[in-house]
């Protein structure tokens, strides 16, 4: 019993990386496929679409239709390499081999996702651009004929040329004030860390501390008495001048 378990395990292991292989293969073959269609059809579909006919079975609809089957083909891959995880970890001990494997196909599982993901996002985006330049394209046949219309673009390329460099000024002008604003900080913190070196400095020292107080207080009379002696001057200089 304990001899035909594990081999049925390592029959069960090798029917599921089969089947993971084959998988592999044909998401391969589907995914290169799925790459080329985004690009073809994006390439061409703006002009495709400005035709007056249009196909039924376009190339969006392609795209979609084979965006479902990779992604029910990552399904399946997904649920292969889980069962794959059950059966190994029923086994005592998994050897490295089986591990390496295990991961090996899970790392592809993932880049297949991404690469997945990429050409999707890639032809959504490329989709949105191309609608964009199609109304662009159909604003600009509904204002043709009209006399106004080289005029009316050169006014609008001058618009957008000056709302760039006003951007541009006010980007630079925001940088500019960041700047000065964390100069004006450091410059505030390195004053306020020599204050409070002075102040330690005092602290430390009680006479120096006293010494200053005098002479501040020396500095604060003779001020007053200067003070004095001019107001006593400016008087003496207005009364001599009246009379």
């Amino acid at each position: 019993m304990s001899d035909t378990e594990p081999e049925n395990s390592e029959s069960v292991l090798r029917d599921l990386r089969k089947q993971a292989r084959q998988l592999e293969n044909e998401i391969d073959i589907k995914l290169v496929s799925f790459s080329k269609l985004g690009t073809s059809h994006g390439n061409s579909s703006y002009k495709s679409e400005s035709s007056d006919t249009v196909p039924l079975l376009s190339g969006e609809h392609m795209f979609e239709t084979m965006a479902l089957e990779i992604e029910q083909l990552l399904s399946k891959l997904s649920n292969i390499n889980e069962k794959m995880g059950e059966v190994s970890s029923g086994q005592a001990p998994t050897s490295s081999a089986i591990l390496h494997t295990m991961q090996r196909h899970k790392e592809i599982l993932q880049d297949y996702n991404q690469e997945f993901r990429k050409t999707q996002a890639n032809y959504r985006a490329r989709r949105e651009r191309e609608d964009l330049l199609k109304s662009v394209r159909k604003d600009i046949d509904n204002y043709k004929g009209s006399s106004g219309l080289n005029r009316r673009m050169d006014l609008y390329l001058k618009e957008n040329e000056h709302i760039r460099n006003s951007d541009r000024l006010i980007d630079e002008q925001i940088s500019i004030a960041v700047e000065t604003r964390d100069h004006l900080v450091s410059q505030r913190l390195a004053f306020k860390r020599f204050q409070t070196k002075i102040h330690d400095i005092s602290n430390r020292f009680p006479v120096l501390n006293s010494l200053i107080q005098r002479i501040n207080f020396r500095k604060r009379r003779d001020s007053i008495i200067l003070g004095l002696v001019i107001s006593i001057c400016t008087i003496l200089i207005l009364m001599y001048a009246f009379h």
